[in-house]
């Protein structure tokens, strides 16, 4: 089964979309969009460390997607605009990746497969990666899921509860940093935030409970991985942005559907 490859393309993009449900729930809870693209721009410079390094990009990317995470949280609130502080080291690391990989000599790159992702050649060891990744966000996310809500809520609560919320900040920025490093071959640095915000905010006016929001953005996520694929292969388009234009139409329906709901 998995030597067809659009069998592993599906594969893949499910693997993105389960591991990018939860944690984008608390993205759009928590206003962290900003934060989650420039988290996920910073990881063209882990591909380009990774190849200047000969090492697995899985582990350069999720190393410089960490390293950014920390970098905004230790420097956050510290006389910049926090919408100031993201824009600058979003495009200041996309921009010295770019650089860096012009410099590796000896190592054909496609910058276009980093950028907005090469679903249609991943391989059974990328499948591992992406599945193997997802599962670690699942588990570490639904191990810390009550704190990480309480944090969420109300940080005056969380400590009356005994939780820290620094600690569950950086539960999410490593959550965060591995399903950037997970999701870079299925859709590319460019729309990695895409996935992550558009199936959550989908979900948010189809549900009740945090946990259905979850659920309900995992499944959004699902449908427009495969739906989005076979619009790409019927098409003839781009299998990443497919997928993001699908869950962005699902977003639209989901908001009509929201406008036309009686009001309580």
């Amino acid at each position: 089964m998995l030597d067809d490859f659009m069998v592993r393309a599906a594969l893949a993009g499910i693997g993105v979309a389960i591991a990018a449900a939860p944690l984008g729930c608390f993205v759009v809870w928590r206003r962290m969009a900003y934060f989650g693209d420039a988290t996920a721009h910073a990881a063209i410079l882990g591909v380009a460390l990774s190849l200047a390094f000969s090492m697995s990009i899985f582990i350069g990317t999720m190393a410089v997607a960490l390293l950014m995470a920390l970098t905004v949280s230790v420097l956050s609130g510290r006389g910049y605009a926090m919408d100031t502080l993201l824009g600058v080291l979003a495009h200041s690391a996309l921009a010295f990746g770019l650089v860096a990989v012009s410099f590796i000599s000896g190592v054909r790159i496609d910058l276009m497969a980093y950028l907005f992702g090469d679903i249609l050649a991943v391989s059974r060891g990328d499948l591992a990666v992406i599945w193997g990744g997802a599962a670690l966000v699942v588990a570490l996310v639904g191990w810390r899921w009550s704190a990480l809500l309480t944090s969420t809520l109300n940080e005056d609560l969380a400590h009356a509860s005994g939780i820290d919320p620094k600690r569950e900040q950086l539960v999410l920025t490593l959550a965060l940093a591995i399903t950037v490093a997970v999701a870079i071959k299925v859709v590319g640095v460019l729309l990695i935030a895409a996935m992550l915000i558009i199936p959550a905010a989908a979900a948010r006016p189809l549900s009740r409970t945090p946990e259905g929001m979850a659920i309900a953005a995992g499944v959004i996520g699902t449908l427009s991985a495969v739906t989005g694929l076979r619009a790409a292969y019927v098409f003839d388009t781009p299998a990443g942005p497919s997928i993001v234009c699908v869950a962005a139409l699902i977003f639209l329906a989901s908001s009509m559907i929201k406008s036309f709901k009686p009001a309580r």
